[in-house]
């Protein structure tokens, strides 16, 4: 038996045998309003050791043998009372406040009716004291209740913020790796083909422009250092190393695509194409890989065009499907065309989604071209 079980074991058997000796010293006369007596005392106590076990049939019990002690004459005990009082705090406590205050209702009754003075106001008493302790184990149940939910909100909380903030350094992460990592790589070669290929170069134009490079290899060492700290805090597995994808990996992506669903995808290029800014051509290609996951995923077996325009200034990326569309709109997206949106803003860009022209669904980047390009 558990020590939980045991201590309302011990309690009854504890006010059983004070209530006996109570009893006894009354020295009632007769002899068989002894055992009458003795047998009620039992009742309104030794059911107190099946209080946590079960309560409802104890509760009844008590209350039942409790009534009868309190009739004329009455044979109530100060154990068997305390017994009566534990057991309706207990019902309160453990959600049973109906049941309590009904078992409230026969004392009341005997109060209210005619009889032996003192059993009315033992009566009385239990009533009263019954009601307030059942009304109190209420209330406690509710604190420990609402207690407990406030814990369990918290930890909600508190997960979603972890979640939310998992989510971001990886969101970070991923813009460092994919844009300004591969910067800082090209100012190392682009430093070092500088010095090995003009002729001529000062002993100091040489030294400045191995600096150059030391500091952005440095540099890149402890970029790589910090994405695996956000990886790691953030769970994601780094992946590897291997050169960004640029525009010429478009056609590899739309292979990927067809073998994937089966559908048809096409890739449409006019304009005078040029090499881009790397940063330029990633971003490119990231939308364009994000607009054929959302295609797959919301348009299955839809056919997907990819168009890019070329102009002196700009790039202009279409992706359009043939499908009826994502089941959102452009006022409120989804996590993918935010991140997309994301993208296109950090190189300056702007990039639209909604219905396209004659059904399907349509993302539309318009990307800055430097001049320099």
């Amino acid at each position: 038996m558990s020590a939980g079980l045991r201590r309302p074991a011990v309690a009854a058997v504890t006010l059983a045998l004070a209530g006996i000796a109570e009893v006894l010293a009354r020295g009632t006369d007769p002899g068989d309003d002894i055992v009458y007596s003795v047998l009620l005392c039992v009742g309104t106590t030794v059911p107190l050791a099946l209080l946590r076990s079960q309560i409802v049939i104890a509760a009844l019990t008590i209350t039942a043998a409790g009534m009868l002690s309190v009739q004329s004459p009455p044979v109530l005990t100060v154990a068997g009372a305390v017994s009566q009082l534990i057991v309706l705090y207990w019902l309160g406590l453990s959600g049973s406040r109906p049941l309590s205050l009904l078992l409230v209702l026969p004392y009341l009754v005997r109060a209210l009716g005619d009889g032996d003075a003192t059993g009315r106001t033992y009566a009385v008493l239990l009533a009263v004291g019954g009601a307030a302790l059942a009304a109190t184990g209420s209330a406690q149940r509710a604190r420990t209740d609402a207690r407990a939910l406030t814990e369990t909100e918290q930890v909600m909380a508190d997960t979603l913020i972890a979640h939310a903030a998992r989510g971001e350094r990886a969101r970070i992460a991923r813009e460092l790796h994919d844009v300004v990592a591969h910067h800082i790589s090209m100012i190392s070669v682009q430093a070092e083909t500088a010095r090995l290929t003009t002729p001529g170069m000062p002993e100091a134009g040489a030294k400045r422009l191995r600096d150059i490079g030391d500091t952005a290899r440095a540099a890149l060492t402890e970029m790589r250092r910090l994405l695996g700290v956000l990886r790691e805090d953030s769970g994601v597995t780094a992946p590897q190393r291997r050169p960004q994808p640029g525009l010429t990996q478009l056609n590899e992506l739309l292979d990927e695509a067809r073998d994937a669903t089966g559908a048809a995808a096409r890739l449409i290029v006019s304009g005078a194409v040029a090499p881009l800014d790397p940063g330029i051509e990633l971003t490119a290609y990231r939308i364009v890989q994000e607009a054929l996951t959302n295609a797959r995923r919301h348009a299955p077996g839809a056919a997907v065009d990819v168009e890019m325009h070329y102009t002196e200034d700009t790039l202009l990326l279409r992706v359009r499907d043939n499908g009826p569309g994502p089941g959102h709109s452009p006022a409120s997206p989804g996590h993918g065309i935010l991140g997309m949106q994301e993208r296109a803003h950090t190189v300056g860009g702007e990039l639209r989604t909604g219905p396209a022209p004659g059904g399907g669904f349509l993302v539309e980047a318009r990307l800055p071209v430097p001049q320099e390009a």
